[in-house]
């Protein structure tokens, strides 16, 4: 009985250590940023207030419930060009009463943000979008009694590319940084040839990938004056190809496939490269009769340092524009809508 006394107060004792130790073990991996692997991709896979944790949605685009019949007119992400070609189509086939317009805006170049705006002012049902909403938009969607939700379908990412000439094995994220904040200029500055850097973008309101880039990647800082804006990734990428020094960023599908640039790898830190491409690399003499693929499970487990989400944005009420906002995004999130996906040169998000 008296040994049993004794033992009590040295087994309250060591459970109490046992429980400072298990919370200072916590502290410490906050302290240190011990995150998620996807958390700490540049740019953030973190979810926003608005944005809605997706659930599986079947096989097949004939599993979905609640698809609403008539005709729905969105706009937004040129990103999304590709998936529109593919889903699109074949979304017509099994729901042939849900009919969906793609439509560009009354004024300026299709985008994430004005496909939002679009939203807002009740021209279209629902958005597709390359980056979350912003803190204007969603100010401006509760000053108008408007409740809107994320909805995550897939992941992409920014692929950073050089003209094919130039021999550099990659760069980090902060040198892309300084090259397109103007601090770097020349090549050789990042172990390259003594050749003048001629960074490319498209203007800050041409769309979210360009918003995307400057808030999530240059930190919101301004572009650096010889930065040469392009009209769109089309013009971007055939200046490229005709600029010796020259760089341009542009979502991973645009990027990746071509023939007449080069897809660098990037890193974190240091010669620690993670290439967009799965290798062994293709040279752009064996394109087209071969192109580089996509690195999918670098993007999957956070490991090429770029990535984001796409979205459809939607209204979150019972009105028919916003229950065609969540079929559509229940249609793409389904095995089928998935693949499909993947296809088209974006990573599935299940």
């Amino acid at each position: 009985m008296s040994r049993n006394s004794n033992l009590l107060p040295l087994l309250l004792s060591l459970i109490f250590t046992c429980g400072l130790l298990g919370v200072g073990a916590v502290l410490v991996l906050r302290l240190l940023g011990h995150q998620n692997p996807l958390e700490q991709v540049t740019g953030g896979l973190s979810t926003s207030p608005a944005e809605k944790t997706p659930e599986r949605s079947g096989a097949n685009f004939s599993d979905v419930r609640n698809v609403p019949s008539g005709t729905f007119q969105y706009g937004g992400s040129t990103t999304w060009a590709p998936i529109r070609r593919d889903v699109d189509p074949l979304i017509q086939v099994v729901w042939p009463n849900f009919r969906l317009r793609y439509t560009d805006p009354p004024t300026g170049t299709p985008g994430s943000g004005s496909g939002i705006r679009m939203l807002l002012n009740n021209q279209i049902a629902f958005a597709q979008s390359s980056r979350p909403l912003n803190e204007q938009e969603r100010q401006q969607a509760q000053s108008q009694g408007i409740k809107l939700v994320e909805l995550p379908v897939a992941i992409d990412g920014l692929a950073i590319a050089v003209n094919p000439t130039l021999q550099i094995p990659g760069l980090t994220v902060q040198q892309v940084v300084d090259i397109y904040t103007g601090k770097l200029r020349n090549w050789s500055q990042v172990g390259g040839p003594n050749l003048a850097i001629t960074p490319f973008s498209r203007r800050l309101e041409d769309g979210g990938t360009v918003e995307f880039f400057v808030q999530e990647v240059l930190g919101g800082q301004q572009f650096g004056t010889n930065v040469v804006m392009v009209r769109d990734t089309t013009d971007g990428l055939r200046r490229l190809g005709a600029t010796a020094g020259g760089i341009y960023y542009a979502s991973t599908p645009e990027i990746v496939g071509q023939c007449s640039v080069r897809p660098l790898p990037l890193g974190r830190q240091p010669n620690q490269y993670v290439p967009p491409y799965q290798e062994p690399y293709v040279d752009s003499s064996q394109c087209p009769q071969r192109r580089n693929t996509l690195n999918y499970r670098a993007f999957q487990d956070g490991s090429y340092p770029i990535t984001r989400r796409l979205f459809v944005i939607a209204k979150d009420d019972n009105s028919p524009d916003a229950q065609a906002g969540r079929a559509y995004a229940a249609l793409l999130l389904t095995d089928q809508g998935q693949a499909i996906i993947e296809k088209a040169g974006y990573v599935r998000l299940r």
